[in-house]
Formats: C-alpha cells, structure tokens, sequence
C-alpha cells in the first residue's frame, strides 16, 4: 500500500509564501514523476507543476516564475514552493506522483488535499 502525505498549507496575505511538501511512503520500488494539482471551488482540478526522477519539470502558464517545484529522492518527498502568491491560487493543492511497487506494477497515486487559501 502507497500513501501521500501532505503538509504546508494554511492561510497566507497576497504577496506572501507557502511551502508544500508531499511525501509518499509504502511499499515503493520507484517512483516516477511526482506533482501538484489544485482545484478551486466549482472548477477542475488542474495541473501546477510536475517534476519527473530526472529533474525535469513543468509548470502551468499561471504560476511560472513564482512557483518552484522541487523533489529529495532519497525521501521520496516533493515540495512546492510559492511565492508572491495571489488570490487567484486559492484552491485545494493536491500531491500526484507515478510509483512503481514492483518491476511490473506501475499506478498513479492521489494525497488527500491541503487547503491553500490566500487572502487579506
């Protein structure tokens, strides 16, 4: 069994900065790409950023330059950090991340959300 954890959300001014971590633990071989999503009330859950084992990343057109995604592969853990954060990134983050558990079993796994809401 996989689990992902997050942590780091929490209320934040317009301006200010949050730093999101994700970790995952269980019966884990590899992991592949791991990344954030986030859905705001009544919208879909959208991709923010992604980071593959390797260090590629990518990033929506919306938080490229303030976000940073980054990951420590020896904790099997991914962090987002977010600067200059404004309203419109108030939505619920969540941790996805590609894990093999055995040489031939591969799934995509889901964290259960932390709430990021930024407001005066």
């Amino acid at each position: 069994q996989v689990q992902l954890v997050e942590s780091g959300g929490g209320l934040v001014q317009p301006g200010g900065s949050l730093r999101l971590s994700c970790a995952a633990s269980g019966s884990i071989f590899s992991i592949y790409s791991m990344g954030w999503y986030r859905q705001a009330p009544g919208k879909q859950r959208d991709l923010v950023a992604r980071i593959t084992s390797g260090g590629r990343t990518t990033y929506a057109d919306s938080v490229k330059g303030r976000f940073t995604i980054s990951r420590d592969n020896a904790k099997n853990t991914v962090y987002l950090q977010m600067n200059r954060l404004l309203s419109e990134d108030t939505a619920v983050y969540y941790c996805n991340a590609d894990i093999r558990t055995s040489l031939t079993r591969q799934s995509n796994y889901w964290g259960q959300g932390t709430q990021v809401t930024v407001s005066s």
